[in-house]
Parts: C-alpha cells; sequence; structure tokens
C-alpha cells in the first residue's frame, strides 16, 4: 500500500511540472533570475508575457491555453504573435512537455495563422501562408543545444511575424482526470544579429529495396558538397524497425572522417558532433544505413508505413550568415565505387537492449507495472532533465515518408506547387492530422514509394547547377587572318544604370529572356507564376508539373525603352517554362521553351506559333528532339535558324528558315580541360553578322566559344579569370562590342556577378558595370543596342535593369580580314 502511494505522489509532482502554475518561465534559463508568473493551475493561455531579459534579450513563453485532448492522436494548434517588428534572432529553445501526455510539438514560423482562435483543431491547418519548422520536440529525446553565436532570423522583412505551436496528444490516458494541459516551448530570442545562422542538411535514400531473409542490406547516400563552409555540429540518425547502423562521413582527398555513427533503435535525438568537423566545396558527404530483412516474407521498400523502411541522416550546421542556407538534401549517390573504402564501423551494428527499445517505440506499447514504476521513479528523480528533453527537428524524417501525402500533394495536387520550398512543403505536409497513416492498399503504397519524386535533386537546375570540378583556361586570341577584327579602342567608355528608368519595379515572374525589336523596344520573356524548380523534372528530364497547365499570363512583353510603358503583350496559354528570346529583322519572335522541349517561331500580331521545332514534353537527342533548348539565333543574310540545345544536350543545331535539319556540332564536356567544341550548357547565342560568326556563352565552363556560321567550324575562345566559374549570357552589337552577364561567385573566389563590355577582335575587357539600385542575384540574359544602352534581366530578382553609356569616345573599325 505504502508503494502505491509513493508512486501516485511521484506521479502527481511529474503532472504538476506541466503547468505553468508551478513552474517561472524564466526559470528554463537558468543564468537569468527566476521571475515570478502567478497563474492559476487551470494553466490559462491569455496571458503569454514576453519577459525582458536585458536591452537586448527577451523570452516569450508559447503555451497551449489549458486543453483537454478529447481522443488519442489529436492535434491542437494555437499561435503567438512575435512582439517586435524589427528583426531578432531565436539562440534557445526550451520545452515544457511530458512524454507521458505529449508525443510530440511543432513550431512552425509563419505570417498568417490559420485561425485566430485561441487554439484550434490541426486538420484546419497550421498557417494561411508558407510556414517553416523552427523547432520540434519528441518524447524520449535528449536536449539540442545551438553553439553560441548561432541563431535562426525571425521577423523582420524576412522572417515569419507569428509562432504556431502544434502539440500531438498521442495516448490520452494521463487525461483521465480532466486537468487542463499547458505544454509548450520558451523562446529566448535577441536583437543582437548573429554572425551564424543554423540550418540542416538531410541525406536520404529514396530507392532502396531490402530482399525479405537477407542479413545485411546497404542503403548509400553521397553527394558533392558545392556551397560555401558549413560547420557541423549535431546529427540524428532515422530509420524503421530494419535498421540496425547509420553513419555519417565526411570525404576529402580519399579520407573518411567521421561526424556520427548511431544505431537507429535508440531514442531518436541530434547528438553531438564530437569532433570538430567541417564541410568545404567539392568535399563528398557520405552516409551508409545497415538494414537486417531476417523476419520478412516479402521485398521492404522505402515508403511511409510501419512496414517500410527508411534512410535518413540529420546533419545540423551553422554558416556565415550572408552565405546562410536554411536547408539543403541529398538523395543520390554520386560516386558507388568510394564506398568499397568505407571505414568497417559503418557495417557493424550497434546493439540495443530491450529496455532501450521499449522506451523508443512509442506509448502505445504495452509495459509491465514495474516498469511503469521504475520510469516513475526515474522522473521523480530527474525531473528537470524529462521536462526539457527536446529534440530540434526531431520529427523530419517522420513528416518527409510517413503518410500517404506526402506523395499526393505533389503527384496529385501540382497547383499547390507553384512556390517550391522543401521546407515550406514539409511545413505544409505536417498540418494534418494522421501521421502514420497505415497504408493497405497495394496500388496507394505503389504512389507512396513515389515520394522520391518529390525530393529528386534538381537536375541541371538553372540556380543550382555546378560543374563537378574547376576548370582554367586563357584567353586565346584569333590567328591573323583567320576571322580577325583589328579595333581600336578611345577615350573614356563606362556603363551606368539608368536609376530614372521606371522598368525596376515591374512585376514579373522569373524573366529568362531578352531582346530588342527592330524598333528598338524592349522585349521580356518571363515565366510568369511558373517557376523552375526541384519539382519540374523528373531524372530522364520529363516535366513534371503538367497538371499546372499552360502559363495564364502572358509571357512576352513589348516595353517602351524610355519609359517601361507596356506596348504590347502576348504568349497567354502557350509556354510551360519559358527560357531564350530573340528576334529575327522581320520583327518574329523565336523562343524556347525547356518545360516542353521545344522551339516556337511567333509573329508579333498572331496568337498562335508561326512554327514549332521538337516534340512536345518529349526529351531527345535525334534530328526531332530537343532536351531543354535554351536559345536561338537567326542568321540576317540567310534567315538560317541556330539552337542552342542545351540543359541536357550538348549541342548546337542548325535548321533551314522553314524548320528543316541541316546540321549539328558541338558535344560533352569531358574530364579534365574543356576542348573547343565542347559544352556544359551552351546557355546563349550572340550572332556576329560581321565576320559570319556564332558565339556561344558555354555557361558552366564559363567561357564564350565562337564558330563559322556556315561551318560550325572553331574560331576563338574568350575567357576571364573575372568571370567566375559561369557565363550566362552575352549580346552583340554591330560595330565591335560584345556585353556579357556572369554568375555569382563560388566559395572561396572573390570574382563577383557583374556585366561586362569587351573589344570583340582583342576579347579585352573595356569596362564592367553593376546596378546601383538592388543587385544582381542571378543575372540570366543581356541585351545591348547601337547607342549601347544595355538591359539585364534577372531571374531570381524578377526585374530588368536598364543601363546607358557615358562615353567619350568611341569603338571605330579600322580593318576587317576573313
Amino acid at each position: 500500500m505504502a508503494g502505491l502511494v509513493n508512486n501516485l505522489l511521484i506521479l502527481f509532482l511529474v503532472f504538476q511540472n506541466i503547468c505553468l502554475g508551478f513552474r517561472s518561465p524564466l526559470s528554463v534559463f537558468k543564468r537569468y533570475k527566476d521571475t515570478t508568473r502567478s497563474l492559476s493551475s487551470e494553466c490559462l493561455g491569455s496571458d503569454r508575457p514576453v519577459i525582458s531579459l536585458g536591452l537586448s534579450d527577451f523570452a516569450l513563453d508559447i503555451r497551449m491555453p489549458g486543453v483537454t485532448p478529447k481522443q488519442s492522436d489529436t492535434y491542437l494548434c494555437m499561435s503567438v504573435p512575435l512582439p517586435v517588428d524589427d528583426e531578432a534572432y531565436v539562440v534557445d529553445f526550451k520545452p515544457h512537455a511530458s512524454m507521458d501526455t505529449v508525443h510530440h510539438m511543432l513550431l512552425f514560423g509563419c505570417n498568417e495563422p490559420s485561425s485566430t482562435e485561441s487554439y484550434w483543431d490541426c486538420d484546419e491547418g497550421t498557417c494561411k501562408d508558407k510556414s517553416n519548422i523552427l523547432y520540434a520536440w519528441a518524447r524520449n529525446a535528449p536536449p539540442t543545444r545551438l553553439p553560441k553565436g548561432v541563431g535562426f532570423r525571425v521577423g523582420g522583412e524576412t522572417g515569419g511575424r507569428f509562432f504556431v505551436l502544434q502539440v500531438h496528444y498521442g495516448d490520452i490516458s494521463a487525461f483521465r482526470d480532466k486537468h487542463k494541459d499547458c505544454s509548450g516551448v520558451t523562446l529566448h530570442l535577441t536583437h543582437q544579429k548573429q554572425p551564424l545562422i543554423a540550418g540542416m542538411y538531410l541525406m536520404m535514400s529514396v530507392n532502396t529495396v531490402i530482399p525479405p531473409g537477407e542479413k545485411a542490406v546497404d542503403a548509400d547516400i553521397a553527394c558533392h558538397y558545392k556551397r560555401f563552409p558549413m560547420h557541423l555540429f549535431a546529427y540524428r540518425v532515422h530509420t524503421h524497425r530494419l535498421g540496425k547502423v547509420v553513419s555519417g562521413y565526411r570525404v576529402r582527398n580519399g579520407q573518411w572522417t567521421l561526424i556520427g555513427r548511431q544505431s537507429p533503435q535508440l531514442p531518436q535525438a541530434f547528438y553531438p558532433v564530437e569532433h570538430p568537423v567541417d564541410v568545404s566545396y567539392d568535399d563528398i558527404l557520405a552516409a551508409r544505413c545497415v538494414f537486417s530483412g531476417e523476419g520478412r516474407t516479402t521485398e521492404t521498400h522505402i515508403g511511409g508505413t510501419a512496414n517500410d523502411e527508411m534512410c535518413n541522416f540529420y546533419i545540423m550546421y551553422y554558416m556565415e550568415a550572408k552565405h546562410a542556407v536554411s536547408y539543403m538534401t541529398c538523395t543520390q549517390n554520386a560516386n558507388p565505387e568510394m564506398f568499397r573504402n568505407i571505414p568497417q564501423e559503418a557495417n557493424i551494428p550497434i546493439p540495443v537492449n530491450s529496455d532501450m527499445l521499449k522506451m523508443t517505440h512509442g506509448h502505445h506499447e504495452e509495459m509491465k507495472d514495474t516498469d511503469k514504476s521504475s520510469l516513475l521513479q526515474q522522473a521523480k528523480k530527474e525531473e528537470e532533465e524529462i521536462l526539457d528533453q527536446g529534440d530540434f527537428y526531431s520529427l523530419l524524417s517522420k513528416l518527409l515518408g510517413e503518410r500517404e501525402d506526402v506523395v499526393h500533394v505533389h503527384k496529385h495536387n501540382p497547383t499547390e506547387k507553384t512556390d517550391s520550398d522543401l521546407v515550406a512543403e514539409i511545413a505544409n505536409v505536417v498540418q494534418k492530422k494522421d501521421l502514420a497513416r497505415e497504408i493497405t492498399n497495394h496500388d496507394e503504397r505503389d504512389n507512396t514509394m513515389l515520394v522520391r519524386d518529390r525530393i529528386h535533386r534538381f537536375h541541371r537546375l538553372e540556380s543550382t547547377l555546378r560543374p563537378p570540378e574547376n576548370r582554367h583556361f586563357s584567353l586565346q586570341q584569333p590567328k591573323h587572318g583567320e576571322g580577325s577584327w583589328e579595333k581600336e579602342h578611345t577615350g573614356d567608355f563606362h556603363i551606368e544604370e539608368a536609376v530614372e528608368w521606371p522598368g525596376l519595379d515591374l512585376k514579373l515572374g522569373q524573366v529568362s529572356g531578352l531582346a530588342l525589336d527592330p524598333e528598338n523596344n524592349l522585349v521580356i520573356f518571363h515565366r510568369g507564376d511558373h517557376v523552375w524548380d526541384e519539382n519540374s523534372f523528373d531524372s530522364k528530364f520529363v516535366y513534371q508539373q503538367r497538371g499546372l497547365g499552360p502559363i495564364e499570363q502572358n509571357t512576352i512583353l513589348v516595353l517602351n525603352p524610355s519609359n517601361a510603358k507596356l506596348l504590347h503583350a502576348l504568349g497567354k496559354s502557350l509556354f510551360y517554362l519559358p527560357h531564350g528570346l530573340s528576334i529575327d529583322k522581320n520583327g518574329n519572335y523565336w523562343v524556347t521553351d525547356v518545360a516542353l522541349h521545344q522551339v516556337f517561331k511567333l509573329g508579333a500580331g498572331d496568337k498562335e506559333p508561326l512554327l514549332i521545332l521538337g516534340v512536345a514534353l518529349q526529351p531527345g537527342s535525334d534530328k526531332n528532339h530537343f532536351c531543354q533548348p535554351t536559345d536561338v539565333a537567326v542568321d540576317p543574310v540567310t534567315g538560317s535558324v541556330y539552337v542552342s540545345d542545351g540543359y541536357c544536350n550538348s549541342r548546337i543545331i542548325q535548321f533551314s528558315p522553314n524548320g528543316l535539319y541541316v546540321m549539328q556540332w558541338g558535344e560533352e564536356t569531358s574530364s579534365g580541360k574543356a576542348r573547343p567544341g565542347q559544352f556544359h550548357i551552351p546557355h546563349s547565342l550572340a550572332l556576329i553578322p560581321d565576320f559570319r560568326q556564332l558565339c556561344v556563352a558555354d555557361r558552366e565552363n564559363g567561357r564564350i566559344q565562337c564558330f563559322r556560321l556556315e561551318t560550325g567550324e572553331f574560331m576563338r575562345e574568350i575567357k576571364h579569370k573575372s568571370f567566375g566559374r559561369e557565363l550566362f549570357a552575352i549580346s552583340y552589337v554591330p560595330g565591335g562590342l560584345l556585353f556579357a552577364v556572369n554568375g555569382k561567385p563560388y566559395p572561396g573566389q572573390a570574382e563577383p556577378v557583374q556585366g561586362f563590355v569587351m573589344n570583340f577582335s582583342t576579347g579585352e575587357i573595356i569596362d564592367t558595370f553593376i546596378p546601383l539600385r538592388k543587385s544582381f542575384e542571378m543575372p540570366h540574359d543581356v541585351v545591348a543596342s547601337a547607342d549601347k544602352t544595355v538591359f539585364v534581366g534577372d531571374v531570381h530578382a524578377r526585374t530588368v535593369w536598364k543601363f546607358a553609356s557615358t562615353e567619350s569616345g568611341e569603338v571605330t573599325n579600322d580593318q576587317m580580314s576573313e
């Protein structure tokens, strides 16, 4: 009897500490003084104080307003506004929850909660706009601490203005007494700018198959890292019940450095990286999951049910604020052969005792009374540790895989995917219930397996594609007598932004192409409400968002170049993903669509195309197909049409004026130094009628290659160190000037993104230019007129800049030889 009374007393003490009335909000920040707060035992949520922690710091308490869930697996949400307007940084999280009542908590950031009620059923959603997961807590997981100087941005111009708390009440047997729950989290925020911003890197296998009875099956993941340096400080592993061990490594120059290794059957928390690990540009991140199919009678696939499997390795990192990326993924195996050298430890399972398995695998499993008593005694002894257990991002693997509509959101509701932010997608998925709903229908299971389609790597995606290695070139001077053009440049010459031009404020989609018509009007080709993102194409370059339909806005806009007034518009309901644009001497528009894999000729006043090259939505590499064609150039003398093809082909194709195939040249860049005629994304074309040459912006090789129009013979290469490693677009002005724009610098490189003016004859850079208003983000196309007015379109900034010449001299044509 005495033992029963003691157990009841312990149970009372544990539940007593759930409510605010028994704990000070500031007690979670032990370096600050306790601040008392008078609340009833009902945990009233109407008083949610902001507590000053000094001149720049404050605490924000976010708690459920005294709720009593009525059935198991209930999801309840509530919101709290960010109490400041300017930018702040979350530098610490302290959860308040008992594992006996709460299965997990998620904290979202957004600008408009789904409800204005004090709390609501999360089946209504969490946020009306895009939401991001800021924090997650899961039962049986230890706390995760952010390193000093590391924070998450909120508020200001870009951060969310509301916090939305979602609490999943799993087994509600603890609520038999009808008590009120006020689980939640206290945030420590500061106005002091944090030099380091935290983020997460998810490595995830999407195609592993585990044969029945197989003793050991490996799932390997590896990606080249192509960003600024990041520093790793915590890791987490996740599989279902067949996983034995998961290991993650950084591979640099063939050397394997352990990030973390753990059994996925232990509490799936974030564990600290024991020895500091940094990841730099061109390192490889590699992970291996070891499974056993013993005890299974059928194949086990990656999927969302308890009978499927997952292989996830999470890495928490921080980066310098100016280079910070909040979320990255890797779902491929870029180098299977290297796993022959993986350290042997990655193949050795970590033993786990049965008691730990009970703690790990959910609250619905039966426990003996003695086990419960033991747990309660441990809870009293280590009360603070239990109440403050927290697993930052602990549920992301479950959110990515363990529900059917992870697939259906992408596959059957494509209209919801126009804003392609993977983090936002995860947040949208977890706004609803039934995270681990069983799938009994085999067809539904097959759809669930298509989760791999939703997060496959960006195949040649414009904004993230990087070449596999460094390549350096020197400027090749044309041989005398072979297309050389001697020029003399005199006087001062400079290009500056025309700051009075109002076109910068136009509301545009992703700006992919620019051109000037015969009247010298500016023509813009943009993507309206469509975007090119990770969901646009599968691994075979087939467009995956046909359900969006063609762009409903006019995609071709004709503007007065002086005042940006709209003169004409066309292209509605014709295109899916616009890319290149050029205009022939008769005023016809020639455009490419990378989703349709086609080239179109349109008259300025026609609603239907005059000519179509390629087969709609069918990528290919023969005479009748393109694969994401990038640009078009039309010879003003012969009318011949040249197409750069493209992202997944490496060639230039010539057609007759009426669209008949004539010839092609070019090949994919081989390993080592890129040779003449090899391309790594021929991205932009400039026809040089004065010399009967066609120049190509060889984007990922960071160079310009020029060829003889009639034969495709290589004539010359122009390359400068200041180009960096990407050269996006070029434009030629009769009289001897070549204009170009490059891409953002690579990590460790100092070359800025900018525009270039070159003397075509010598390849010499005469001038460089950048905007004064806003900044170049990803300048995608450039076009220049005879009076040296220059327009630059930016696919990320979704804007067009105008630049003008301030020269006092001229580039004169002294001598030409052919």
